[in-house]
């Protein structure tokens, strides 16, 4: 005869697994909502470099053209579904159509910042030297290569970095001290215990500290430097589709996250690429 029952106590609350959830990226480009159709066409235009002329010899003034250049971004679709049998969930421990739903939101907002980090990879021109570790010269470096490009460096400039990569920038004076830090400060500010993405402005840049960034956790990690107007994502004008239903004659549940959108590259003299050692940072 046993002298104790014990009893096994299953919290109902899930706790969320560690995994980006929410789009970083997509509110750093040049939005475009399609009402219909599968591409979208982005205008950029200047004068293409064009200077100041005098009046000529016969009185006229000499005229030009503009510099227009149209660049389509192709809308594809992306989903992702999850399915559940009504035994699954009723066995199951936790809120498990909740549970559906959030994932499938995860999946989706990770497909966009895959899209637009694929297109910065894939189109990159200006670069700010071989790998090395991140340092207050690398950042420099990389935003007068910007400036040198005419590219306006006010509020529009967006870095996009790997935790090695903060990691190094935490330990100069530059970033960290009060003497040059306004606002936020990484080393006394409270923590954000809602598990928001961090976003910190620092040296005129809106800086981005990104999970998924090509080669992140090597000795080549690509990091960027660019301007919300040098990358143009489509999608269409609805938005997320993120819906959650009952299929009575299966006694299934089911919750599907979709999307049509294609990002392009616009202009390619406003991205800078950093590649930057972290594989000092990396678990042993």
């Amino acid at each position: 005869m046993a002298d104790s029952a014990f009893q096994i106590q299953y919290r109902q609350e899930f706790i969320t697994g560690f995994e980006q959830h929410a789009s970083l990226l997509m509110k750093c480009t040049t939005t475009e909502s399609v009402i219909k159709g599968n591409q979208a066409v982005f205008l950029v235009a200047d004068s293409g470099g064009a200077t100041a002329v005098t009046r000529g010899t016969n009185g006229l003034i000499p005229a030009r053209a503009d510099d227009l250049n149209q660049y389509t971004a192709t809308l594809q679709e992306w989903h992702d579904l999850v399915r559940k049998t009504s035994f699954n969930i009723f066995a199951s421990q936790g809120d498990q159509k909740r549970i559906m739903q959030m994932t499938s939101m995860g999946v989706i907002n990770r497909k966009i910042d895959n899209d637009i980090i694929s297109t910065l990879d894939a189109n990159v021109v200006n670069h700010a030297g071989p790998a090395t570790s991140a340092s207050v010269n690398l950042v420099v470096r990389a935003k007068t290569i910007l400036g040198n490009n005419a590219v306006p460096l006010g509020n529009n400039v967006f870095g996009l970095i790997t935790p090695a990569f903060e990691g190094y920038l935490m330990q100069t004076k530059e970033f960290s001290s009060a003497e040059y830090q306004k606002g936020s400060n990484p080393f006394t500010d409270p923590p954000d215990y809602d598990d928001k993405p961090r976003v910190f402005y620092w040296n005129g840049v809106w800086w981005i500290v990104h999970p998924n960034l090509t080669g992140i956790g090597t000795s080549t990690e690509q990091c960027y430097l660019f301007h919300r107007s040098a990358i143009g994502h489509a999608v269409d004008v609805q938005g997320l589709k993120a819906l959650v239903d009952y299929f009575p004659e299966q006694d299934y549940s089911w919750a599907r996250t979709s999307i049509f959108m294609g990002t392009q590259m616009l202009q390619t003299k406003g991205v800078v690429q950093m590649i930057h050692d972290g594989s000092a940072y990396v678990a042993t």
